[in-house]
């Protein structure tokens, strides 16, 4: 039987590779960046992600042809459940009804549009089903998609990222879209489930951050601050309050809700039988954006490991107010926020803290094909 894992690899590494031999010289200067583990300024560079409007690296929809283009969103594809690739599909489109939610009056200067569908990026790394490492990142406003493949398998899917601005928005017929809807309401539904002690356990803060707490940062860090000025690459951008943390909170406020090496919440353990059914819904939502075969959702089917996984809020449990969750477990960590905009702005991260970018088995790799 095929390794399902090797299948996702193979599958990408085609798509990958048809799509670069379309490119021309110019063009592959901007897509094809060195191998993983080619150094330190090129891993440093292939662990930069971003989830704003800004230049996330590679090149972008602007850059190819239209025929390219189906190639690009073949290669997205490949590394995406069909869920997961409709969601990424559906949040680069929400870029049109962003313009229209400011009125079309966005202006950042350079840009000829400032809230643009085609200002998302493809880079890929090292040569795609080559003996060696390789990967690819594609991002843009609200997306970050990485991906890792060593020794012909998927070593890594993380960061994830994912948001939507509108979170939700009218379509004909009194129906709304929401891209990430399920997130947000099997969250509120477990957490207005909890008792009166658990839901004390549960909720670190009576107000939320305003982002999520990791941020873009390369590596997730205990108590690490990451500044709204590093949510953009240098000079592309300076937002307001470029040296505020991105989280908004200070003091006792960003203790209650800074990662730790101990996740802070209510353990699966605790949950009683439906709400770790809710739980592990809930994991299916971020885990599910992957191919089965590459997704590590099945791990919690063995109700040792939900039991590890804890569930953490902030903010108002009231539809339509403010809020911030977390599920956080031995190689992993969730975040969400939707606060912005009148809590209609969301943003969804699913990351591995030990081993985000594949380091570990990228590390492993060369090791074991690199050492004199």
């Amino acid at each position: 039987m095929n390794d399902p894992s090797r299948v996702v690899a193979d599958r990408m590494a085609e798509a990958a590779l048809v799509w670069l031999d379309s490119l021309d010289a110019e063009q592959r200067g901007l897509a094809a960046g060195p191998p993983p583990g080619a150094g330190d300024d090129a891993e440093a560079e292939r662990t930069r992600w971003f989830y704003t409007p800004t230049d996330h690296g590679g090149i972008t929809f602007y850059d190819q042809r239209p025929s390219q283009h189906r190639l690009l969103m073949r290669l997205l594809a490949s590394g995406l459940s069909e869920a997961g690739y409709n969601t990424v599909a559906t949040v680069m489109g929400l870029e049109n009804i962003l313009d229209r939610v400011e009125d079309f009056s966005i202006n950042w200067g350079a840009r000829e549009r400032s809230r643009d569908p085609g200002m998302y990026y493809l880079r890929v790394f090292g040569e795609p089903g080559g003996p060696g490492p390789w990967g690819w990142r594609f991002g843009g406003h609200h997306i970050s998609i990485n991906m890792l493949v060593v020794d012909g398998r998927v070593a890594s899917t993380t960061p994830c990222f994912m948001g939507a601005d509108p979170a939700a928005s009218p379509l004909l017929g009194g129906v709304r879209l929401r891209p990430l809807g399920a997130a947000e309401d099997l969250a509120r539904e477990l957490v207005r489930s909890l008792d009166r002690d658990l839901a004390a356990e549960a909720v670190l803060l009576p107000r939320p951050p305003i982002d999520v707490v990791a941020g873009n940062s390369a590596q997730v860090a205990e108590d690490r601050v990451v500044l709204r000025r590093e949510l953009w690459r240098t000079g592309r951008f300076v937002p307001e309050r470029p040296d505020q943390p991105n989280t908004g909170l200070y003091g006792e406020e960003r203790e209650a809700v800074a990662l730790s090496p101990k996740p802070k919440g209510v353990p699966g353990a605790a949950l009683d039988a439906g709400q770790r059914e809710l739980l592990r819904a809930l994991l299916g939502t971020y885990l599910g954006r992957v191919p089965d075969g590459v997704s590590p959702l099945p791990r919690y089917d063995d109700p040792a490991a939900l039991d590890e996984v804890h569930f953490a809020w902030a903010g108002s449990t009231a539809p339509g107010e403010p809020h911030y969750y977390r599920v956080h477990g031995p190689r992993l960590l969730i975040e969400w926020t939707n606060v912005n905009r009148g809590a209609n702005h969301c943003h969804a991260v699913w990351r591995d803290p030990d081993a985000d970018f594949g380091g570990d088995v990228l590390a492993a790799h060369l090791k074991a094909h690199h050492t004199p």
